[in-house]
């Protein structure tokens, strides 16, 4: 018997995909337009970061196209260019909310017993807590 979610956590997962959409793209166009004396180093974190971000959003939409859910193709608006010190706090913040948003989606996914969604979700939320530590050491936080 295949497992059903509940529309509100596939409504939380497609949030969380358009999230990732939002980062992979932001960070991407960041790692193009960074400029100044650190902006050698900055771009290879922000290519990389937004690498890892493209396989989060992979990882949820496969487990979405599993509960037969289509996966959003429309990203949270996203933030473009600025100083490298305006790019790694929109960064910060892009994190932070994905950081609560996968909190929230681990909650619901236990209240659910679904220990598959928790799981994947618990992995991601370790990547982006780690995100979020490369991003704030940056800015010297």
């Amino acid at each position: 018997m295949v497992q059903k979610a509940s529309p509100k956590l596939t409504e939380m997962m497609n949030q969380a995909i358009a999230g990732e959409l939002q980062a992979i793209v932001q960070y991407m166009w960041h790692h193009i337009m960074v400029k100044g004396l650190n902006s050698a180093s900055l771009m290879d974190v922000f290519e990389d970061i937004a690498i890892e971000e493209m396989k989060h959003a992979e990882k949820i939409a496969e487990r979405l196209f599993y509960f037969d859910v289509a996966p959003t193709t429309k990203p949270n608006p996203i933030a473009k260019g600025g100083t490298p010190e305006q790019m790694l706090k929109a960064d910060v913040q892009a994190e932070e909310e994905a950081i609560t948003l996968y909190k929230d989606i681990i909650k619901q996914a236990v209240a659910e017993k679904d220990e598959t969604t928790r799981l994947l979700f618990e992995q991601i939320l370790s990547d982006e807590e780690r995100h979020h530590d490369t991003f704030t050491t940056l800015l010297g936080r």
